[in-house]
């Protein structure tokens, strides 16, 4: 599975942005797929990841209640949305997917480029 991440921009606090991972291959609906994001200067951390079917999701406390993940298997695409951006999440953003639910990196099998997003205050 190749990904492709995208959306990202500049935007002010408590400003919105749709993140986009676009899959090619037809096996995409068969993985997980998990969002991360690294800041300058710091490891990559886990934002939020989602089932194969979509119906099971999971997100770092941090972004609990502001942004949504989401999947298209139809499109082959995922989404993350994220509302009310916070200066501190400024980072490059990052697709993945994987086997199964996971927060450590180290268990997805796929990565995206990373899209950046900057959240000026």
């Amino acid at each position: 599975v190749q990904l492709q991440a995208s959306g990202g921009g500049l935007v002010q606090a408590g400003g919105s942005l749709r993140l986009s991972c676009a899959a090619s291959g037809r096996t995409f609906s068969s993985y997980v797929m998990g969002w991360f994001r690294q800041a300058p200067g710091k490891e990559r951390e886990f934002v939020a990841a989602i089932s194969v079917g979509g119906g099971s999701t999971y997100y770092a406390d941090s972004v609990q209640g502001r942004f949504t993940i989401s999947r298209d298997n139809a499109k082959n695409t995922g989404y993350l949305q994220m509302n009310n951006l916070k200066p501190e999440e400024t980072a490059v953003y990052y697709c993945a997917a994987g086997p199964g639910i996971a927060a450590m990196k180290n268990d997805y099998l796929y990565w995206g480029q990373g899209t950046q997003v900057t959240v000026s205050s």
